[in-house]
């Protein structure tokens, strides 16, 4: 019956492991939400930013609303795509959410 009371330390105080236990585990938490996460989030937005930065003229792209197209003209902050002949959008330019291989366009 003693296993399931857990041992009161009124006078002696409590072990000193049990101390540190929840500074640790506190720390274990941090560094598995670091490298699950944080990190490969962090990934992500540097080849998407790295993707933004070698778009150029006559690219394929996918919009973050689903918009086909093709890149006519990249400038610092707004692209403008051509979604069909003579139709012209101009979008922000973090908008743009992967790069479609070349020929896409004519199969859809």
């Amino acid at each position: 019956m003693n296993g399931l009371i857990p041992e009161a330390y009124a006078q002696a105080g409590a072990p000193a492991g049990s101390q540190l236990a929840p500074l640790l585990m506190m720390v274990l938490f941090i560094v598995i939400f670091y490298f699950l996460l944080i990190r490969p989030q962090q990934k992500k937005a540097k080849e998407h930013q790295a993707m933004l930065g070698r778009l150029a003229a006559g690219d394929e792209v996918v919009t973050a609303g689903g918009i086909l197209g093709r890149v006519v003209e990249v400038g610092d902050t707004f692209t403008t795509i051509e979604i069909a002949d003579g139709v012209r959008i101009k979008i922000q330019k973090y908008q743009i959410t992967s790069l479609m291989p070349k020929g896409t366009l004519k199969g859809a």
